[in-house]
């Protein structure tokens, strides 16, 4: 998982606000009151600062029919407005980049995970030879914030480009207009809640739900990032190997996790049969934990495809108790 390069947030500085660790330092895990923060989310108030998240940007009048050629998603038809997003694979069809996408009509902006920006601009850049396109790094320029769904909060008048999902608003704001952005749209959220809602929601992460050999069909990533009806982009004949003549080595499953536990597993805590001859065999590792306002502790796992979906699993050091719920199928 890359590190975030930026400057920590202003929003630091706001009341009660605990600054996040390792990948996503830089932004706040939460202000004080993490399932106050989660209820507030999912009740459709408040935003989250994402600020730490790289931003970039392609203009020119060929961007998507050269970023077409680059990404695992369809991009020739891309209205403006429109959110998608898509991938970037490596010869092998293992997960470089995961993008989050938006057309404004003269510009496609992007984010990416914290600290992943050089190296995508730099890819981009290596690739444009004669199409006419400008590719920027605009960081440091430009934050991200996301607002919920359900959110009746206007957004400012200097808002530089919106992607609207059906989880909210992922909103690219001027960097010196956070503060004032905090102001008019309190409560200000933190990472974890955030995370939390994702996890919930089985939507994978870069860094989090994918190592160096995964494949988009192993988290879910197929249909929604990887357009199967599309042709010449990098690592393709892996996924279209995959999706006509085999299955994935591993699969994203969702667990709830035995609360009765004081500790929630980390990333990388192993996950291990249960019983049966070979009780305690590794299958798998936990991608991302949390603590859910209303499921109790949660998890995501990247464990071996043919584990059936009722096998009891024991996850990390502790042998928490944990029952599989289906995101990717066996």
């Amino acid at each position: 998982m890359s590190s975030s390069s930026s400057s920590p947030s202003p929003l630091l500085t706001l009341q009660g606000a605990v600054a996040a660790e390792g990948p996503d330092d830089g932004v706040a895990a939460h202000y004080g009151d993490l399932f106050k923060e989660q209820r507030a989310l999912a009740d459709g108030t408040g935003f989250v600062d994402l600020s730490h998240r790289g931003v970039v940007t392609v203009t020119g009048d060929d961007r998507l029919t050269w970023l077409h050629l680059l990404l695992t998603q369809h991009m020739t038809e891309l209205a403006p407005g429109q959110a998608t997003e898509a991938l970037i694979l490596s010869a092998n069809g293992h997960i470089e980049q995961a993008l989050q996408l938006v057309d404004d009509g003269t510009a496609v902006w992007m984010h990416t995970e914290p600290g992943k920006q050089g190296e995508l601009v730099a890819y981009l850049d290596s690739m444009r030879f004669f199409y006419r396109v400008e590719v920027a790094d605009r960081t440091d320029e430009f934050a991200l914030v996301h607002v919920p769904a359900g959110s009746i909060a206007e957004l400012p008048t200097d808002t530089a480009a919106v992607r609207e999902t059906p989880y909210g608003r992922d909103v690219f704001l001027p960097r010196t207009t956070l503060k004032d952005f905090a102001e008019s749209h309190a409560p200000a959220i933190g990472l974890l809640a955030y995370e939390a809602l994702r996890v919930e929601a089985h939507r994978p992460r870069l860094g989090w739900e994918t190592d160096h050999r995964t494949i988009p069909h192993e988290v879910g990533w197929i249909g929604s990032a990887v357009h199967l009806e599309k042709g010449c982009y990098r690592g393709q004949e892996t996924v279209a190997r995959v999706q006509n003549l085999g299955k994935p080595p591993r699969r994203l499953v969702f667990l709830h996790l035995d609360g009765s536990e004081v500790r929630v597993p980390v990333h990388g805590d192993a996950v291990r049969l249960a019983d049966g001859g070979v009780e305690g065999r590794k299958i798998g590792f936990i991608t991302t934990s949390a603590r859910h306002h209303e499921l109790g502790p949660i998890a995501l796992a990247l464990i071996k495809r043919n584990v059936p979906l009722d096998t009891p699993l024991i996850v990390g050091d502790d042998a928490t108790a944990a029952a599989q719920e289906e995101v990717v199928a066996p």
